[in-house]
């Protein structure tokens, strides 16, 4: 169904397109001037120090409304916007999940940080229930996810409140050996190679010189990150070489994550390089252990292998290893997810990440127009949730995405020694991050004037190595604003 959206308010149509497409799904919302098979009418009157939204829903000779007041607020500026977005939405919510009979599990949140709302509300002085009250009121969340909230504050309990001067490292190898069907990132197939050396080069000159503006900037950075892509496909030497060039610049870590990502790419070579340095924590991702959809998706491993590599990494002594899996990938059931996650439950992992399928416009299974099963997706992210559990595991951090599958949610699970704190500064954007490599966006995060500075590197590889300069003066803009801040020059 094509719905046309109708406001008076400049900046909204994108709220309540939001809206549409938690019931509808995606390319549901349509502007008012495209042709539609619905029509979605809003309507703002301001009087006697009241906002008062309604919606009006014409389908056909058929038509509902709905009809939310709240207490004006005044004055303009981001609050005012803020409340007002918010009433429109919940306005706009309630109709369509009256009209529809549907209850998303998410209620009316359209943001991929939902952590966020549960501590603005904390920090509001509400105790922990009345925060949950907040939170079935004002967004209709369903039990189920609120308890998931809870479990990640108790797990983020003395990981959020950091120095001021915190400062995540994170550095981008935008190269795989395949493209996924499902992947929307950045990256290049790693083909012949040919770009390998000149990024490195790059990308080393940026370590450089963010080393210099770290220092000058007065920031501390103890925790690195190095993501993709997937930094694996690098040669072992060439991997060496970028570990060696982080340490000298930046380290030492007090914790060290490395990507290792597809087990074809891994080697007893390879994993022994990476555990001689000082690399606390690695990924190894099977994503299903199921041949088939491995073929499908574009993996060239095989579930075999992710088992043989992980137990290999385990011999040589890595005593934190993350698996991630994919809920809802093309052609899996129920039953083919719950024989990927008993394989894993086989293997012990010490981190496990529960990905829901996100179809993005520019993946392969978005052009293929893939649709997986709602009822199937809500099962398998449940079933993700227990066996997290079932291996001594607590969730610790969440985040959400557009296209996601029943809008659902991306889970990472640990045993409570091995929570990633990289993982909790990201995803509540808490502590800055000084992001070198192609397409990483450093964050400047500013808790006293509550602000987020960002600095984005370009994405387009060759376009990076030329203009690697550039990109370092965009941090040294950013950063300095917070030195300044805190009283450095």
């Amino acid at each position: 169904m094509r719905i046309a959206i109708h406001t008076p308010l400049t900046g909204f149509q994108n709220d309540i397109a939001d809206v549409v497409r938690l019931f509808y799904g995606e390319g549901a919302a349509v502007m008012d001037d495209v042709a539609h098979d619905a029509k979605l009418v809003h309507t703002h009157i301001e009087e006697n120090g009241q906002w008062r939204e309604t919606f009006a829903f014409e389908v056909g000779a058929d038509s509902s409304n709905q009809t939310l007041e709240a207490p004006a607020i005044t004055g303009g500026g981001l609050e005012e916007k803020r409340q007002l977005k918010r009433l429109i939405k919940r306005t706009c919510y309630q109709l369509l999940k009256r009209y529809t009979g549907r209850a998303p599990a998410w209620g009316a949140l359209t943001g991929i940080r939902p952590t966020r709302l549960y501590y603005q509300q904390l920090e509001q002085g509400k105790a922990r229930e009345e925060a949950r009250d907040a939170l079935r009121t004002l967004y209709d969340l369903s039990e189920e996810k609120i308890d998931l909230l809870d479990e990640i504050l108790d797990a983020q309990s003395g990981f959020i409140h950091r120095p001021e001067n915190a400062c995540d490292l994170y550095v981008g190898i935008p190269f795989c050996t395949t493209r996924c069907a499902y992947c929307s990132f950045s990256s290049g197939e790693i083909g012949n190679g040919r770009l390998v050396e000149p990024y490195l080069q790059a990308l080393f000159r940026e370590m450089d010189l963010c080393s210099e503006l770290a220092e000058r900037s007065g920031l501390q950075i103890d925790v690195a990150y190095i993501g993709g892509g997937t930094p694996s496909s690098l040669n072992t030497e060439q991997l060496d070489r970028l570990l060696s060039h982080m340490e000298r610049r930046f380290g030492p870590f007090l914790e060290f994550t490395v990507e290792a990502g597809r087990p074809d790419t891994l080697d007893e070579e390879k994993l022994s390089m990476l555990h001689a340095h000082p690399v606390t924590r690695i990924s190894i991702n099977p994503q299903t252990m199921n041949d088939e959809t491995l073929r499908a998706i574009g993996r060239a491993h095989t579930a075999q292998q992710t088992v043989d590599v992980y137990r290999l990494a385990r011999r040589l002594g890595f005593q934190d290893i993350n698996m991630d899996v994919i809920a809802a990938l093309p052609g899996e059931d129920l039953s083919m997810f719950a024989r990927t996650l008993e394989e894993i439950r086989d293997l012990a992992p010490d981190s496990l990440t529960v990905h829901t399928l996100a179809i993005k416009r520019s993946t392969r299974l978005h052009e293929q127009g893939y649709h997986p099963s709602a009822k199937a997706v809500a099962e398998m992210v449940a079933l993700g949730r227990e066996t997290a559990h079932a291996l001594g595991m607590q969730a610790y951090y969440l985040y959400r995405q557009k296209y996601m599958a029943e809008n659902l949610e991306n889970v990472g699970y640990a045993r409570p020694e091995c929570f990633c704190r990289y993982n909790i500064d990201n995803m509540e954007e808490t502590t800055s991050v000084l992001a070198l490599g192609a397409g990483g966006i450093s964050k400047c995060v500013m808790r006293r004037e509550e602000k987020i500075l960002r600095a984005p590197n370009i994405a387009n590889i060759e376009q990076y190595i030329q203009r690697v300069e550039e990109m370092v003066e965009r941090k040294r803009e950013v950063f300095a604003v917070k030195a300044s801040s805190l009283g450095r020059r």
